[in-house]
């Protein structure tokens, strides 16, 4: 486990994806809430893959910690699938919704609706890359609204340095980005001025849709590729991971769990650990404990090593007996 605050990490630049959809709502598995201290979550998921799915999966195992069991909570679980009109219609359900105490919108374009729609009750945002740059909260310190959450900024530095340890000839590095979410141009923008110390160039393809990712893979001539935490090209990850390994070149992901899917390697955030700690953040605002206009926009303080031998061998590359030690999974 590496700490996040010694590792040089840029101020949280520009940022925002708008993301998933479809699946209106509909309570899921939660317990109908009973007696007066029961309370109602309403959740808005903009796409389902696995980093936002551990995003929600960690922030009911949190709030499961805190007690909050059986009938002492009911979720009304929503998810558009990439959908923008199907994400605005969720938060338009949620906001009239009178029941709902608290409601949690994973990532950018999910909170940017919710923030847009919900006034009224606490909204608490997690996976989104600069909540200040989409325009959900004033500041990270003093969010000043009904707005507050985590951040799932990633440490592009070290992921790069890493990418160089693992291959140091490495000379061009293909980035392939969702030319609608502000948090990937953010990353390109980060990856950008990292590659500069470290000798390396950015090579770049934009894509509209998830279609498209394998195509733009195959158009970049390069030595090795890295994914930001971009949910159209997370979700389409396998496209680009058969392309690398045709070529012959690693996959530096921005998470963990795309190593589990076949990425070479990452210093990574554990997106079910950045839910339970949005769970954290719920579990005060729920007890009135703070309120959301002064709650601080949290960053994980630790990010995690995971490495994937079988997609390394695939592709040529070798872990040193210190990787394999420092790592917290190795597929």
């Amino acid at each position: 486990m590496k700490s996040f605050t010694a590792m040089k990490f840029a101020a949280i630049a520009a940022a925002g994806a708008l993301a998933l959809t479809a699946c209106g709502g509909s309570g899921d598995g939660g317990a109908a809430a009973g007696g007066d201290d029961a309370v109602k979550i309403g959740i808005s998921q903009f796409v389902s893959h696995p980093s936002l799915d551990a995003v929600v999966t960690g922030f009911k195992a949190g709030m499961e910690e805190a007690g909050y069991t059986g009938d002492k909570i009911e979720y009304d679980m929503n998810n558009a699938e990439t959908d923008q009109a199907t994400n605005t219609s969720i938060a338009g359900k949620l906001a009239a919704d009178s029941d709902i105490d608290l409601v949690l919108a994973v990532a950018t374009p999910s909170a940017q609706a919710a923030a847009q729609a919900i006034t009224n009750v606490p909204v608490l945002f997690s996976a989104v890359t600069d909540p200040v740059d989409a325009k959900l909260v004033a500041s990270s310190e003093a969010p000043g609204a009904n707005v507050t959450g985590t951040s799932d900024m990633n440490p592009v530095d070290e992921q790069l340095q890493l990418l160089k340890d693992l291959v140091p000839d490495a000379k061009k590095v293909g980035i392939v980005y969702s030319s609608g979410e502000a948090n990937s141009a953010v990353q390109v923008k980060m990856a950008e001025e990292a590659a500069k110390s470290l000798g390396l160039t950015i090579e770049k393809a934009a894509v509209s849709a998830s279609s498209e990712v394998q195509q733009a893979a195959s158009s970049l001539d390069v030595d090795a590729y890295y994914v930001p935490t971009d949910n159209a090209v997370v979700s389409a990850l396998e496209g680009l991971l058969q392309v690398a390994e045709k070529n012959n070149v690693p996959v530096i992901s921005a998470d963990g769990e795309s190593v589990k899917r076949g990425a070479t390697a990452t210093y990574g955030i554990n997106y079910e650990k950045l839910g339970e700690q949005t769970a954290a953040m719920a579990v005060k605002i729920l007890k009135g404990e703070a309120e959301p206009a002064t709650l601080p926009v949290e960053n994980i303080s630790e990010v995690d090593l995971y490495l994937n031998e079988k997609a390394a061998k695939k592709v040529g590359v070798e872990f040193t007996d210190e990787m394999k030690k420092e790592a917290v999974e190795v597929y």
